[in-house]
């Protein structure tokens, strides 16, 4: 008689080592061992151990002892440090002679199928189409994507609001990108003791004060006190102007009540075996509560010991800082003005408007969408004009203005400019003539 089976395993975690051991009785003599891994379904079988009696006398692989006078073995096979490959079926086919005749071999198996584990990799939580504006007047709704590779199996992701999981509405497909703000029959939960303070709210109802009496936002008229200092040659390229307000007007679609959140789950296998999931957590934003909430992502895995964890804080753009190059520009040169950062960290990324102030970009175009403003071959008249950059993202939006400074070039003969940007006939003179009176008048 013979019988073979292999001992159970446990899934295991990639890296790890793994032993195989298939025991097998039998009252008759040994022939030969094999091990295989099988793959493609079945149809594919992987010698990766032999053991054959006939020609080898070594028994160093296996134990062999008496028990009730029947002969049990065990052969193992070690895998040093399992990979994500080495998932998957394995069998041991055990041979042993009849005992009427050594012509005749006996076969049995056994078989197990390996579940190697490997933990995810990397987890990051984005803002779904982004980057957005800010909308003063209409409520919109704002997705969080958190973006989990490597694992295997799939991982479980879950979201949380300032350290409090968020009981979400599960939605099987994502939301209609024309559908109006997300609802459930769940009845609201007011968030006024947690996030809202006597500060957003008396700010809130002021904005909306100066709405109903027909002012507008105190970023849409910017300082109109263009005239250059005495001290206007020893400047740099651009003056800065000192207002940078966060324009948050919040009208009365907003609500002081937690909003209802829906969650999506999806998943895309990779070739390597392991899962990348998505998690898609949606509601209708509201800036007025939701500025400066933090949102993280977790991640529960059988191969992990405790949860992975990402990380954003919803902010709006505050302050951002304005980088002209060259320092010193002339007529002629090519200008660039550049948004390079802010006074905050801001979440979701944040789109950049320019304009100029009173007229229009160099180019003839009303505004710029992008970072980094590009003035090509600035002319004289240029000089003293204003520009403002507009950062907003969805909670909210702010203005700041810088104003040029274009000092003469001596490499440009005078009275030789074209009608792209460079001084004209009497160009050179008119400036300096101009700044003289400023000074004189001053003085």
């Amino acid at each position: 008689y013979l019988t073979v089976n292999i001992e159970p395993l446990p899934p295991v975690v990639a890296g790890d080592a793994v032993t195989l051991k298939c025991n097998f009785k039998t009252d008759g003599r040994m022939r030969e061992i094999v091990w295989y891994r099988v793959t493609d379904g079945g149809t594919i079988k992987q010698k990766i151990f032999t053991f054959d009696a006939m020609f080898s006398t070594n028994y160093s692989h296996m134990e062999n002892y008496r028990k009730r006078e029947d002969l049990v073995y065990q052969s193992t096979v070690r895998l040093p440090e399992v990979r994500i490959s080495d998932n998957g079926p394995y069998e041991c086919h055990v041979g042993i002679y009849d005992r009427a005749t050594r012509e005749k071999v006996v076969l049995a198996s056994g078989n197990i199928f390996l579940n190697v584990m490997a933990p995810p990799t990397s987890i990051e939580v984005v803002a779904a189409d982004t980057p957005a504006p800010f909308s003063r007047y209409q409520a919109q709704n704002f997705t969080l994507v958190c973006i989990v590779s490597g694992g295997k199996p799939a991982p479980m992701v879950y979201f949380k609001r300032d350290g409090e999981p968020i009981d979400a509405v599960p939605l099987s497909e994502p939301p209609a990108a024309s559908s109006g703000p997300l609802q459930d029959s769940r009845p609201f939960r007011s968030l006024l003791h947690r996030d809202l303070d006597d500060t957003k709210m008396q700010k809130s109802l002021s904005l909306l004060d100066a709405e109903n009496r027909g002012g507008r936002p105190y970023t849409e008229r910017p300082s109109h006190g263009l005239t250059p200092d005495p001290n206007i040659l020893l400047q740099p390229t651009t003056e800065n102007i000192p207002e940078t307000v966060v324009s948050r007007e919040f009208p009365r679609w907003v609500h002081s009540a937690e909003p209802t959140y829906f969650l999506r789950h999806s998943r895309t296998p990779s070739s390597d075996g392991t899962v990348e999931v998505r998690a898609l957590l949606t509601w209708t934003l509201n800036p007025q509560i939701d500025n400066e909430a933090l949102f993280s992502c977790e991640v529960k895995h059988p191969a992990l010991s405790m949860p992975m964890q990402a990380e954003v804080t919803l902010v709006a753009p505050k302050g951002p800082k304005i980088v002209m190059t060259p320092s010193r520009a002339r007529v002629g040169d090519t200008v660039r003005i550049l948004v390079h950062g802010f006074q905050n960290e801001v979440f979701p990324e944040p789109m950049f408007t320019w304009t100029r102030v009173g007229s229009r970009l160099l180019d003839g175009s009303a505004e710029f969408d992008g970072k980094e403003l590009v003035l090509e071959r600035v002319p004289a008249e240029l000089n003293g004009s204003m520009y403002r950059c507009t950062a907003q993202n969805p909670l909210g939006s702010t203005d700041t203005h810088t104003r040029l400074i274009v000092f003469e070039n001596p490499n440009i003969p005078r009275g030789t400019e074209d009608s792209n940007g460079s001084i004209g006939p009497t160009g050179a003179r008119l400036t300096l003539v101009l700044a003289l009176t400023v000074i004189l008048e001053l003085t």
